[in-house]
C-alpha cells in the first residue's frame, strides 16, 4: 500500500509551512527529474570497479530537500574496495616481523599458494638438484675407493681384477645417471652396488627413501593445488550489481547466485557483511567497521538448495544499517558489501568458499532481477537462461528511505483504521484563534485552538486534511 507523492506535503519549519502549498508542484517536479536523471545514470553505466558515474551534489538525507536540490554533479570515479569481484581480497601486508622464517616454518602452505610457475620450476628444481647432489656424493665415493683411476675403470677391471662399489661406472656422467636410477628405483640393470663399499650400501638406501618423500611432497602439492576449494569456486557466480526495490511493501536489497555445474554444493550458505567507518560514543573513528547482513531466500533463511541461481533478498526493517539510507545516500556513501557464499563439494566433499562484493555504484535502485528458471515443455524439465542471470528490469520504487517509507506507512494506515484514528490529533489552520472542537468529514473529532498550534520537526511530513487541517506525527 503506497501513499501517492500528489497526497505528500514537506514541512520544513514555520515559515515553510505557510508557503508549502504553493511549491508542492515544484517539489515533485524535481523529484521526478531526480529520480529519472538518477535512473538513466544507473541503467546505462557499466558495473565494474572504477567506472566513472554521476553524482548529486548537495542533496540532503531527506527525500524532500535531495529533491528541491537535485542538480547534476560531476563524475568521480570509485576505487577503493575491499574484496574484489573475483573474491580476491584486495590486502597488502608490509612491516612483517621474521615473515620469511614463519612462512618457511609452513612450508607446505607457502608452496600451495604460490603461483603455478613457482610451484612447477620448485618441483622441478627439487628433482634435478637431488639428483645432482647424491650424484655429488656418489662420484666422492668413487673417487675415495679409488675407482675413477685408470687401471680400475670398468674397461680394464676384468684384467686387473678390480672390485668397484658401484660397477660401470666411469665417471660424473655415469654417477649422475646412477643417482636417478636409483631415486627412482628404476634399475636398467646395468650399474649395481656391490657388498665391497659399506658406504655406498648405506647412501643407496638414503636415496631410495629420500625419493619416495620427495616424490610424495611435491605431488601432494600439486593435488592440492588442483583440488583446493578456489577452483571450485570459479563456477559460482554473482551478479554483477546488487538492486533495491520493494518486496511485500518492504525495501529489499538483493542479489543473485548461481552455479554452473551439475554437482551441487551440499549445506549451501550464504552470508553478507556490511564494511563502513563508524564513530563510537568515545570519538573513535572506526574506518573498516563489520556489520552482519540479515539474508536469506524466500523464507527458507541463509541456508539454500541450491539447484538453480537463486536471488537473496535483506530485508531493509529496522533493525538494517541500511534502514535511514535513501537512494541519494546509496550513491553518494563509502560502503561495501561483502557476501560470502559457503557449502561442500559434492564430488570432493571438500569445503568451498566463494567471495564477491558490491560497493554504492554497484547497487541499483529501483530494479529487479529479471526470472533466468523458466520450465521447457519440449524438454520436460526446468531450463536456466544464464544469458539473463545479470539482466534487470526497472521497476517503481520509492526514493525514500526505508524509515521515511514506514511512517508514510503509518500515517496512511492511520486514516484508514478507526481504531486508531482516536488517538490522532489534528490541528487546524483556518481559525486558531477560537478554542472549538471541529468535526471532518468522516466524522471524527479534531482539537482546535491557540494553545495547541502544531508542533513540527524539520522535515516532517504530513497528509493534507480538510480546511487546512494535518496530522502532527
Amino acid at each position: 500500500m503506497q501513499v501517492p507523492l500528489s497526497d505528500v506535503q514537506v514541512l520544513q519549519d514555520a515559515a515553510d509551512a505557510e508557503t508549502v502549498a504553493g511549491e508542492k508542484d515544484e517539489t515533485f517536479a524535481h523529484m521526478k527529474e531526480w529520480k529519472r536523471q538518477y535512473m538513466r545514470g544507473i541503467s546505462h553505466t557499466p558495473s565494474q570497479a572504477g567506472v566513472y558515474y554521476e553524482a548529486l551534489k548537495g542533496s540532503s538525507h531527506s527525500l524532500a530537500k535531495g529533491s528541491r536540490n537535485f542538480r547534476p554533479g560531476s563524475m568521480r570515479r570509485v576505487r577503493r574496495r575491499a574484496v574484489f569481484k573475483n573474491g580476491d581480497c584486495n590486502v597488502v601486508q608490509k612491516h612483517l616481523q621474521r615473515r620469511r622464517v614463519r612462512f618457511l616454518q609452513d612450508m607446505y602452505t607457502t608452496m600451495v599458494d604460490w603461483q603455478w610457475r613457482w610451484t612447477l620450476l620448485a618441483f622441478a628444481l627439487s628433482f634435478i638438484l637431488s639428483w645432482l647432489f647424491f650424484a655429488l656424493i656418489w662420484w666422492l665415493i668413487m673417487f675415495t675407493h679409488g675407482d675413477l683411476e685408470e687401471l680400475h675403470l670398468p674397461h680394464n677391471q676384468e684384467d686387473s681384477g678390480w672390485a668397484p662399489c658401484v660397477s660401470a661406472i666411469d665417471g660424473f656422467t655415469s654417477c649422475f645417471l646412477f643417482s636417478i636410477e636409483t631415486q627412482h628405483t628404476i634399475g636398467y640393470g646395468v650399474r649395481t652396488t656391490s657388498p665391497e663399499c659399506p658406504e655406498a650400501i648405506f647412501m643407496m638406501c638414503f636415496q631410495s627413501i629420500y625419493g619416495v618423500m620427495s616424490s610424495a611432497f611435491m605431488a601432494g602439492i600439486v593435488f592440492a593445488k588442483m583440488t583446493r576449494a578456489k577452483q571450485r569456486a570459479q563456477t559460482l557466480l554473482f551478479s554483477k550489481h546488487a538492486v533495491v526495490c520493494q518486496r511485500d511493501g518492504c525495501l529489499s536489497l538483493m542479489f543473485r547466485v548461481g552455479d554452473m555445474r551439475k554437482s551441487h554444493i551440499i549445506g549451501a550458505g550464504v552470508r553478507a557483511q556490511l564494511i563502513r567507518t563508524r564513530s563510537t560514543k568515545e570519538g573513535e573513528v572506526m574506518t573498516q567497521h563489520f556489520t552482519e547482513l540479515q539474508i536469506g531466500t524466500d523464507e527458507s533463511g541463509s541456508d539454500l538448495f541450491f539447484i538453480w541461481p537463486m536471488v537473496i533478498e535483506h530485508r531493509i526493517d529496522e533493525n538494517s544499517p541500511l534502514y535511514n539510507m535513501n537512494a541519494t545516500d546509496m550513491l553518494q556513501d563509502k560502503f561495501e558489501i561483502v557476501v560470502i557464499l559457503e557449502g561442500t563439494v559434492e564430488s570432493t566433499g571438500q569445503s568451498t568458499q566463494a567471495r564477491s562484493s558490491y560497493i554504492n555504484t554497484e547497487i541499483l535502485w529501483g530494479h529487479r532481477f529479471d526470472p533466468v528458471v523458466l520450465y521447457n515443455k519440449d524438454l520436460q524439465a526446468y531450463e536456466i537462461d544464464y544469458a539473463r542471470f545479470n539482466e534487470t528490469t526497472q521497476v517503481d520504487t520509492p526514493l525514500c528511505s526505508a524509515r521515511e517509507l514506514n511512517e508514510i506507512y503509518k500515517i496512511q494506515e492511520g486514516f484508514r483504521t478507526p481504531a486508531r484514528l482516536t488517538a490522532v490529533q489534528f490541528y487546524c489552520s483556518p481559525n486558531p484563534s477560537t478554542t472549538s472542537t471541529h468535526s471532518n468529514s468522516s466524522g471524527y473529532n479534531s482539537w482546535c485552538g491557540s494553545h495547541q498550534q502544531p508542533r513540527r520537526q524539520r522535515w516532517q511530513l504530513s497528509l493534507p486534511l480538510q480546511r487546512g487541517c494535518s496530522i502532527d506525527t
